[in-house]
């Protein structure tokens, strides 16, 4: 069939709008009709090269659709279910997977590989194969995608909503509820106030969080923040450690999640500085892939015993963490309506970037038309 995508040619370029070539699904793939997906940042560091990926390439990974047709061996999905697209894949039987960490799936090394799983391509345009990322691509109108890498959820729920749970939203919660383990009476200090970062501030604020200190240098989105359920909100780091220093009477904060567009090395000595003695630098931002420049106190770490902990995904089992999401939003627990600032249209794609990096976007989602 032929469909719409927002294609990625070059690295430094516009995100262009190409009619494609898509090949039915194979052993084990669905076809799916994308609805929404949202507009991540993990897109716009593959288009600047901070996360080299093999081009051209359809963009997007935060996606929620409906299944159109299945393939040879999908036993858990059927035409006609609502689904959201988790960007790892969960194949339910690798070590990780049976362990309970669906984050770190084995099938995972495929999302920047372009690929099917198989090693091959369902996408064609202007002559030549096109690869997606995160094996779902879902700056498309359809997609033919793995069954591992769609999570079925309740028909009655709004797919230009359930979208963010693909990645953003549950990265963030994830980042604060299981890796930074925030419990209740816990002061946390939030860096960044995105998409990732509104999902990290709910999960402070659900998992009883007595103070949550949000850092962004847009001093608009003060707002949001409290909104999500931030109780103090400033715009630099020295006016966080001090903020912290005082409320804390000098202990510091328990966890500090890092959720700034790009995470660079300098950051991590100030992020370390606001902990406490055995607290967490939880790093959930992305760096570019060059940057080996971090420099921190070893032996402060060593004598305070803090920690340094890398966030994938939030540590998400996406399977269950989904479903689980979508159910406190159903009870009005969990804000996506309030995460999402504005709406496009596909051939909108490089104007929603333009306002992320402008700052005058929490998340963007397209709705695409069919």
């Amino acid at each position: 069939m032929k469909t719409n995508a927002a294609i990625l040619w070059e690295f430094g370029g516009d995100w262009t709008i190409e009619e494609i070539d898509l090949d039915p699904p194979k052993d084990g793939e669905v076809l799916v009709s994308w609805e929404a997906t949202g507009l991540c940042h993990s897109d716009e560091h593959v288009r600047t090269g901070d996360l080299p990926a093999p081009l051209p390439l359809i963009g997007g990974h935060e996606g929620a659709g409906i299944v159109q047709e299945v393939g040879p061996g999908v036993q858990g999905l059927k035409p006609g279910d609502h689904v959201v697209a988790s960007f790892l894949p969960a194949c339910g039987r690798c070590r990780f997977c049976s362990t309970g960490h669906q984050n770190l799936c084995d099938l995972g090394a495929f999302i920047m590989a372009g690929t099917q799983l198989d090693g091959s391509y369902r996408r064609r345009a202007k002559g030549q194969d096109i690869g997606v990322i995160a094996l779902v691509g879902t700056f498309s109108q359809y997609g033919t995608v793995p069954e591992a890498s769609v999570v079925k959820i309740e028909d009655d729920l709004p797919l230009s909503r359930a979208c963010l749970l693909g990645c953003g939203i549950t990265t963030g919660w994830g980042s604060a509820v299981n890796t930074a383990d925030v419990r209740p009476g816990d002061t946390v200090v939030v860096i960044g106030c995105g998409g990732i970062g509104s999902g990290a501030i709910q999960g402070a604020r659900l998992a009883g969080a007595e103070h949550i200190v949000v850092v962004d240098i847009v001093g608009s989105k003060r707002d949001k923040a409290i909104e999500f359920g931030a109780t103090h909100f400033v715009t630099s780091m020295p006016e966080a450690t001090a903020l912290v220093a005082d409320l804390t009477r000098g202990v510091m904060a328990d966890s500090v999640i890092l959720t700034m567009g790009l995470l660079e090395g300098a950051m991590l000595e100030e992020a370390a500085n606001i902990i406490r003695k055995g607290g967490a630098v939880v790093m959930t931002a992305i760096a570019s892939i060059g940057d080996v420049t971090p420099t921190l106190s070893m032996t402060m770490f060593t004598l305070f015993q803090k920690r340094l902990l890398g966030s994938l995904y939030g540590e998400a089992n996406p399977r269950a963490d989904i479903p689980r999401l979508l159910n406190l939003y159903r009870e009005g627990k969990l804000l996506l309506d309030e995460a999402v600032t504005h709406e496009y249209k596909l051939g909108e794609v490089n104007l929603g970037y333009e306002d992320m990096r402008a700052g005058r976007n929490i998340r963007g989602v397209i709705l695409h038309e069919h």
